[in-house]
């Protein structure tokens, strides 16, 4: 059974990671039109790209701290709920993030994949 501390955790993981996901492709946007000469080159470009440009660094960097969240919080959560709860709490985050950004998220099936998600969720707590 999961505490109240590491499904806080987890939501948390959750929040930064499908919260920074959509700030991320719009950050990354215009990378498409970058043009090196040879594979080295090019990879050489979009680093720097990348690595310049505070709008992509920040959110990767909360993505990141994420990832290093969900990292310490397994070592005392059981791995078939933190794995689920996490990436379909994500899922819903990302959803709603790039709803309020002004992307189209897919109309009323992502609406009702939404709401099957929490129910999910909601039975894995439960079980949990």
């Amino acid at each position: 059974m999961a505490t109240a501390g590491q499904a806080l955790a987890l939501a948390l993981v959750a929040a930064l990671w499908g919260g920074t996901g959509p700030f991320l492709r719009k950050a990354a946007a215009g990378m498409e039109e970058l043009q090196g000469r040879g594979r080295l080159r090019q990879l050489l470009a979009e680093l720097r790209f990348l690595s310049l440009n505070c709008q992509y660094l920040v959110p990767f960097l909360l993505n990141q701290a994420g990832s290093l969240l969900f990292y310490l919080t397994l070592a005392s959560t059981d791995l078939s709920l933190a794995v689920p709860l996490c990436n379909s709490l994500a899922l819903v985050v990302t959803l709603v993030t790039g709803k309020i950004l002004g992307e189209d998220i897919g109309g009323k099936r992502a609406v009702a994949g939404m709401l099957l998600t929490m129910l999910g969720v909601s039975l894995c707590l439960a079980g949990a």
